[in-house]
C-alpha cells in the first residue's frame, strides 16, 4: 500500500484544492511522505496496473513489502520535499507482461530464459525475473506543468520458482541460489535500463534507480526485501551498486531462526505474555520486525480475538495501549491491528516515533 501526504508544511504548495495545468495533487508534504497526482479529478493509476498483483497473488504481502521498498529506496534519490509521485505511466501492461515472460521467437524481449523442455525443478530453466514495477518522480517546469524528473524501477528476483508439470496439477519447486539470483538480477536490471533509455517518453539524462527486490517464499509470514539499488544518472550505463542490509522476520522467531536482535524478540514477548495472561480469549499474538542491519525500524503486530462484545474490544485496546508503552521499543515506529475471528479488524493501536503519542481506534457501528 502506498501511503501519500494530506496537510502539512508548505514547501510543495500545491493542495489538493488547487489546480495547475490541468493536474492536482493528493495533499502536502508532510511526515516524509509523497503528494500524488490526479488528473481531472482522479487519482493517476499506473499504465500496467494488476500486473504486479497477478504475478504476486500468492504471497500479497511480497506486492507491499515491494512497493514500501522502492518508495523507500527513491527517498534517497528523490525528496519529497522536491519531487511528486506518480504510479507509472511509461510500461503499460503489455509490454511488463513481455518482459516478464520467457524469451521465445515470438518474445525477443522476456527477461527470463527459454523453456529447456525438462520438467525436472534441477534440470528446467526456471523463472529469474518474478515482478517488475515503475514509479515517476514528477517535478514542475518553467509553465508549471508536470514532466518526468526522475524514475525508480524496481526487478523482483525469485529464490523459489514455483511451477506445474501440468495445468491445475501439482506444484513444484525449483531452487535458486543466491549467487545465480544475483547474477540474473544484474543482467536483467542491464536490459530494461537500455530498453528505457530508448522510449521516446523518457527523458535523456533524467536519473534512473534500479532497485532489486528478493521475493519471499510463497509460505512466508513477512515479504521480501529490497538487496540492492543502484542510480543511472544519464545513458544506458549502470553505476555503481550499492548493497542494502534489510531484513524482515517474524516474532515469535520460527524454526529455530535467529533474528538480528534477541533483545527486541524478548521485549515482544514479554508484551504477549501479558496480553495473552490478562485476556484468554486471544487466538495468536504475531508480530513483523523490519531491520536495517541490527537495528529495528518498524514493528507490525496483529492480534486475532475471539471477544464477541464491543466493550471486551474496547477494554482491550486500552490494556495493550498500556502494554506496548510499557514493553515495546518506544523509538520505532509500531502498528497493532486487533482482528476478531472473522478477519474484520476491530480496533488499532499507533505510535509514530514522537515522543509517547499513541494513536488509537476501535471499530464499531452505529
Amino acid at each position: 500500500m502506498l501511503l501519500f501526504a494530506g496537510c502539512g508544511n508548505d514547501s510543495m504548495s500545491n493542495s489538493s484544492s488547487a489546480t495547475s495545468k490541468g493536474f492536482q495533487t493528493t495533499g502536502r508534504n508532510v511526515d516524509g511522505e509523497y503528494q500524488g497526482v490526479i488528473e481531472d479529478g482522479h487519482y493517476l493509476t499506473s499504465k500496467s496496473r494488476g500486473v504486479v498483483l497477478v504475478k504476486d497473488s500468492e504471497n500479497i504481502l511480497n506486492l507491499q513489502s515491494f512497493e514500501r521498498g522502492l518508495l523507500n529506496i527513491s527517498k534517497q534519490e528523490f525528496s519529497p520535499k522536491k519531487y511528486i509521485f506518480q504510479e507509472g505511466q511509461v510500461l503499460n501492461k503489455s509490454t511488463v507482461y513481455k518482459w516478464l515472460g520467457r524469451k521465445t521467437k515470438k518474445n525477443t524481449l522476456g527477461l527470463n530464459p527459454k523453456d529447456n523442455g525438462s520438467k525436472d525443478p534441477k534440470k528446467r530453466n526456471p523463472m529469474y525475473v518474478q515482478a517488475i514495477s515503475e514509479q515517476d518522480y514528477m517535478q514542475k517546469d518553467d509553465n508549471d506543468k508536470l514532466v518526468l524528473s526522475g524514475m525508480t524501477i524496481g526487478i523482483a528476483m525469485n529464490r523459489k520458482d514455483y511451477y506445474q508439470k501440468e495445468e491445475y496439477g501439482a506444484t513444484y519447486i525449483s531452487d535458486i541460489s543466491k549467487e545465480k539470483m544475483l547474477q540474473e538480477g544484474r543482467i536483467a536490471a542491464a536490459k530494461v535500463l537500455a530498453r528505457l533509455r530508448q522510449m521516446k517518453d523518457v527523458p535523456k539524462n533524467i536519473p534512473i534507480v534500479i532497485a532489486m527486490f528478493e521475493q519471499a517464499p510463497q509460505d512466508s509470514l513477512v515479504g521480501g526485501t529490497i538487496y540492492a539499488y543502484t542510480v543511472s544518472k544519464k545513458g544506458a550505463e549502470l553505476g555503481s551498486w550499492t548493497e542494502t542490509d534489510y531484513q524482515s522476520c517474524v516474532f515469535p522467531a520460527t524454526d529455530g531462526k535467529k533474528v538480528p536482535n534477541d533483545n527486541d524478540e524478548e521485549s515482544f514477548l514479554n508484551f504477549k505474555n501479558k496480553v495473552q495472561n490478562f485476556f484468554p480469549n486471544l487466538a495468536g499474538v504475531t508480530a513483523q520486525a523490519y531491520y536495517e542491519g541490527k537495528t529495528l525500524q518498524g514493528l507490525n503486530i496483529n492480534i486475532t480475538t475471539q471477544f464477541y462484545s464491543q466493550t471486551e474490544v474496547i477494554s482491550f485496546t486500552q490494556y495493550i495501549t498500556r502494554a506496548a508503552k510499557q514493553y515495546l521499543p518506544a523509538n520505532v515506529p509500531l502498528n497493532i491491528k486487533v482482528r476478531g475471528s472473522d478477519g474484520n479488524v476491530q480496533s488499532f493501536v499507533s505510535h509514530q516515533q514522537r515522543g509517547d503519542d499513541y494513536y488509537t481506534h476501535v471499530f464499531g457501528s452505529y
